[in-house]
């Protein structure tokens, strides 16, 4: 495995790589890996000849500048973990090196980034289209791996690919959990251990909502778990909201689409986490 800093050495080695008729996968990430980072890259190393593991804290889709500060920064301890899954390249590069200049390139895929994280969040998935823009051409895979824990982050790449027409293959892979449910994280590094434990309540609430949307409407589901979030100790929701899986818009009845998930961001202490659940799928 080699580490790579700079855009000009990693084409070079991806060139040689493709001349010899070599396929290359990709896995953005912005390190502090754990095994949720470990199953994109095995799925990518089984899939291609060659796998490239970015690992880059990208200021531009940070609109809390104390979030960005406090991102967990490891990546001596992610290159050991990336040569264990026989990752080819690691790309490190530095801030300087991914925007020599200011990026005012401007992404909207409305109405797909215009709720739930985007409502939160203004500005973050256009700094997220700018950064995976610019490693799909640095790199220019055959394959790129995603988790569908950010699973509107998915659905807006998806997007992304088919209006510029990148000429790769987005593959989307499931949530990795801990032992306990709980969904894996580089933000859980951050968790006392009393706010872990409360963490739990998350992802015991959305199981619990799949079985209870069973017999219950859209609006009854989405209070059930408003309500359990509320009544859970150390937690504050931000949103809950049931959409349909690939127009990421609000549904009313279950009947209304063939794919619906329940996406949710909750703050644990300081920290805020993602996560969600398919209550019905295609």
């Amino acid at each position: 495995m080699k580490v790579i800093e700079t855009i000009k050495e990693l084409r070079a080695e991806l060139d040689a790589l493709r001349s010899l008729g070599k396929t290359v996968g990709l896995v953005p990430t912005m390190g502090a890996l754990h095994a949720g980072h470990v199953s994109l890259v095995r799925r990518s190393v089984a899939d291609n000849d060659a796998t490239v593991v970015s690992v880059f804290v990208n200021p531009t889709q940070f609109n809390d500048k104390s979030d960005l500060e406090k991102y967990p920064r490891t990546l001596e301890a992610d290159c050991h973990l990336l040569e264990a899954q026989d990752a080819t390249f690691v790309f490190a590069p530095s801030v300087a090196e991914m925007y020599p200049e200011p990026d005012t390139r401007s992404f909207s895929f409305a109405p797909l980034d215009t709720v739930m994280e985007g409502a939160f969040r203004p500005g973050h998935f256009n700094g997220v289209c700018q950064i995976v823009s610019k490693l799909f051409e640095a790199v220019r895979p055959d394959r790129a791996y995603f988790g569908e824990k950010d699973f509107q982050q998915l659905a807006i790449i998806r997007a992304m690919v088919r209006r510029c027409k990148y000429p790769l293959e987005v593959v989307g892979c499931p949530i990795v959990r801990e032992d306990d449910g709980l969904a894996m994280s580089s933000r859980n590094t951050r968790l006392s251990a009393a706010e872990r434990e409360n963490a739990l309540n998350i992802s015991r609430t959305l199981y619990k909502s799949r079985n209870f949307a069973a017999a219950h409407t859209v609006s009854e589901t989405q209070k059930m778990v408003e309500d359990a979030i509320a009544a859970a100790p150390g937690l504050r929701l931000e949103y809950f909201q049931i959409v349909d899986g690939n127009t990421l818009q609000p549904i009313a009845n279950w009947a209304d689409t063939p794919y619906a998930v329940g996406c949710i961001t909750v703050f644990c202490g300081d920290v805020r986490l993602i996560d969600n659940i398919k209550y019905k799928e295609e």
